[in-house]
This record gives C-alpha cells, structure tokens and sequence, in this order.
C-alpha cells in the first residue's frame, strides 16, 4: 500500500497550475475589448458561385442531349418497307405442274445489327440489320401423294433508317 501513496504524491505533482492574476486580467481585458480581437479572426473565404463556368457547362450538357439523341428505335414514319428477295411460295411452285405447295418454312438462324452506314442514295444513316435463316419449300404431288421438300440458306440485309431528333 506504501507504493499506492508514492504514486499518489508524484500524481498530485502532475496536476496543472493554477492561472497567475496577470494572465487573467489579460485575457479579461482582450474580452472585454472584442473589436479589436475580431480583426485578427481567421475567416474562411465565403462560398462563390462561378456563374460563367455554370452556364458554359450547362450550355455544353444540353448541346451534347440535343446532339446525341438519335432514335434507333424505327416508328411507323421511319421504317421502310424491304421487298423480299424470295418469291411467294405459289410462284415457286408454278414450275411443277402435278405438284401442289404446302408448305414454307423459315428459320431464323441469327440477326446481327451490324451498326450505321451511310448509304449514297439516302438522305441520312441507316442500321444495318443482317439476317441468316434456312428456307424450307414442301410440295406434294396431287396424283401419287408423293412429297418433295426443298431446304437452302438465305442472308437477307435490311437499311433501317435513323432519325435524329
């Protein structure tokens, strides 16, 4: 227990010390006397608005919205019609006299958007759109009841135009 009121007698030499009178009038009279004491006060710079930065950015931002939107998705106005390189199924089968279509099938393999072109007899860019699929053609012979199938790949381009709003 002796080593508890050692340590006790050295902490109680560690305590601060009280504030001499001189120290205290000087700061009593720097309070009282606070215009002066307000010019030496370090402010931060007040918050400023650079408004010609503001507005060249936000003039920019909406030039790029207004360039930039371009529809890519085709409406009833900008959708073109494409005629089909294939003949309808009854042309086809004109050249076989005995035998009646049945049926044509196709299978679309893949359709790849290949990106915008820029077409010489259009007025703007157009998406291109390429299309793989396998045609099958199916007759049957009105007389036998024989049947004969056709079955051959096709590649089919389409120009859809784009317009920019």
């Amino acid at each position: 227990m002796n080593d508890f009121s050692e340590l006790e007698g050295e902490l109680k030499k560690l305590r601060p010390v009280q504030p001499s009178a001189e120290l205290r009038s000087r700061v009593g009279s720097a309070l009282a006397n606070s215009e002066e004491g307000t010019a030496k006060v370090i402010r931060p710079e007040q918050f400023r608005i650079n408004w010609l930065g503001l507005g060249l950015g936000l003039a920019a931002a909406a030039t790029f919205l207004i360039f930039a939107r371009v529809d890519f998705h085709p409406n009833d106005k900008t959708k073109q019609t494409i005629a089909s390189a294939t003949p309808l199924l009854q042309q086809k089968a004109a050249a076989l006299p005995n035998y009646q279509a049945t049926g044509l099938t196709q299978v679309v393999y893949s359709k790849r958007d290949e990106g915008l072109v820029f077409p010489p007899s259009a007025e703007g860019p157009s998406r291109r759109v390429r299309t793989a699929k396998r045609e099958t053609l199916q007759w049957r012979d009105r007389q036998s009841g024989a049947q004969l199938a056709v079955s051959y790949p096709t590649e089919e381009v389409t120009l859809i135009p784009v317009s920019g709003q």
